[in-house]
């Protein structure tokens, strides 16, 4: 990096000029609609400082970042700027901006990420994501072709700054590629824009800061935070009460998701919180009882009939309750104070004499969970980025963990384990319903299935929301599902098919009313824990629809 900074002081006077050749708009007009109006700007790699000073001349403030003395002294000489402040600092470090405590409105590194050496990028993309402001974007030009001269520039790719991204929680678009401007047939760049989501309230960099830069002892505040995510993406309706302030939901239910999370951890790792031993709720007349069995055994409206797993579930779940009442939830405060973020208020209960249903009733007797709303809000819009970075903070603790033994296991084994459930294990029971049925027709069609070629399609597409609830899962023939693939349907769609998916749903689930009812009134928008209605559980299917249309920008059908 220091061969590369002496060869821009040492040919500043040419590169400046090569650089000035071509105006801002020019090179960036993939995002000119992006400049914010006021604010201010991080321009790191200025060189000539063509760019700060176009944005100065916007009315913004810019810090411009040079490392090359000669280029950086040029630029403040020939072109003096008194919105253009210079700074001689570099990446990853950033030491001198770090010590201005200053956010920005917008990051740009223009023909920079080339220079940053492999083994040091992760880091520097840290120092850059911290510095955003809630709302900002950092736009990264890279440079695809070999170096010309002495230039260190490394080999750089979109997918690289997406998977960093998804570490630290920052939405990513990559915008067309483009030729170079100068006429080099060897050179081509690509744009990558990167944005830090704000709810306008302040949530989303709470939840960013929690799982990025809080510390943390054990993966229980980041397991809560993915809980707490998966109930607002997929069970909008499992919220018991709504104030201005707060949420509430059934801490039975946190429990149970709770549960689904590290359930394969535990199955395959033996999951120890480091150097504590083993996990608090994990006990031998609770967890260690149900070691036989997957996460997808259990699910919302499921009916436990056997007493002693009945008593099993129970007192696991009440363990789990009171291990997040007494670790996360007490050590996750606001930044800088001793103020708890989330309340939890638990029940005296007993466990079942005989069967166990894990329905409305139960999941709320073991006591309420209070969420700010904010926080719910930002939960809810903002899972799409907001996951990635809780499951790769979580496989980042687990391999600090295991140091002492590295070869133990890898992080992909890591990531495997924290997968979400498995959609085709998901549809084994509506096949045998299928199967067991004198005849079904199409939930999209009409048409009369072949019980020999058949598919059992995801309503909602089960890659971006995943749900395997039985409203969620239709009957259909083998090429409707195929080309509807991951896309949502329409309302138009879902419309015309109406008459089908409600015939489906009473054929199927007549019998087995308590179980579909309580996964659609926990899952879908609007409806009563007390609901027994089809056709209010399709009109709350089609809010659902077009609450994911907004909030994931799916394809339509």
């Amino acid at each position: 990096m220091d061969d590369t900074i002496h060869y821009y002081t040492r040919n500043a006077e040419q590169l400046a000029d090569q650089y000035d050749s071509l105006d801002f708009e020019q090179v960036h007009r993939d995002w000119l609609d992006l400049i914010p109006t006021d604010g201010l700007v991080l321009d790191v790699g200025a060189g000539s400082g063509r760019d700060a000073r176009y944005l100065a001349d916007r009315g913004l403030t810019v810090y411009a970042v040079e490392p090359a003395d000669g280029i950086r002294e040029r630029a403040q000489q020939y072109h003096p700027n008194p919105s253009v402040h210079w700074i001689n600092d570099s990446l990853p470090e950033l030491k001198h901006v770090q010590r201005h405590a200053t956010k920005f409105d917008l990051i740009l590194l223009s023909a920079v990420w080339m220079h940053i050496a492999p083994s040091s990028r992760q880091r520097a993309f840290r120092k850059l994501s911290s510095l955003l402001k809630p709302n900002g974007n950092m736009v990264i030009s890279l440079r695809h072709g070999a170096s010309p001269d002495t230039r260190t520039m490394h080999p750089v790719s979109a997918d690289e700054l997406k998977q960093y991204a998804q570490q630290q929680g920052l939405s990513f678009r990559l915008l067309n590629a483009r030729d170079d401007q100068l006429g080099r047939q060897d050179v081509a760049w690509e744009t990558v824009l990167l944005t830090l989501p704000d709810d306008g309230r302040g949530a989303f960099p709470l939840i960013r800061n929690i799982v990025i830069n809080d510390s943390k002892s054990s993966t229980y505040k980041v397991a809560l935070l993915r809980t707490l995510l998966r109930i607002a993406e997929g069970h909008p309706g499992a919220v018991l009460e709504r104030t201005k302030s707060h949420i509430v939901l059934p801490m039975g239910l946190v429990s149970l998701y709770w549960l689904k999370l590290y359930k394969p951890l535990v199955d395959t790792f033996g999951m120890h919180q480091g150097g504590s031993g083993k996990l608090g709720f994990v006990k031998a007349n609770g967890w260690e009882t149900l070691t036989s069995y997957s996460p997808n055994d259990f699910y919302i409206g499921r009916c436990i009939f056997d007493s002693d797993e009945a008593t099993s579930v129970y007192r696991t779940l009440k363990d789990i309750a009171s291990t997040i009442k007494n670790m996360p939830a007490k050590y996750i405060t606001l930044p800088g104070t001793k103020d708890e973020i989330f309340q939890v208020e638990l029940n005296r209960s007993h466990a079942p004499k005989d069967s166990l249903v894990l329905d409305f009733e139960f999941l709320k007797s073991l006591g309420t969970f209070y969420v700010p709303r904010a926080i719910w809000d930002v939960l809810t819009n903002y899972s799409v980025w907001i996951e990635p970075a809780l499951v790769n903070e979580w496989v980042s603790l687990m391999e600090g963990y295991n140091r002492e033994h590295p070869s133990a296991y890898t992080k992909l084994d890591y990531f495997n384990a924290l997968q979400w459930e498995n959609p085709e294990r998901s549809t084994r029971r509506v096949r045998e319903r299928v199967d067991a049925l004198a005849d079904v027709d199409c939930c999209w069609s009409g048409r009369s299935l072949n019980k020999n070629a058949f598919a059992i399609d995801h309503a909602f597409p089960f890659a971006r929301w995943p749900n395997n609830d039985l409203w969620n899962l239709l009957p259909t023939q083998k090429k409707i599902n195929e080309n509807k693939s991951d896309k949502l349907p329409t309302r138009q769609r879902l419309t015309q098919s109406r008459a089908y998916i409600l015939e489906w749903w009473q054929q199927a689930w007549d019998s087995n009313q308590r179980e579909f009812f309580t996964q659609a009134n926990f899952a879908l928008p609007d409806l009563t824990p007390t609901n027994t209605n089809y056709n209010d559980v399709f009109e709350a299917l089609t809010v659902q629809r077009d609450r994911i249309k907004q909030i994931q920008q799916l394809r339509d059908w």
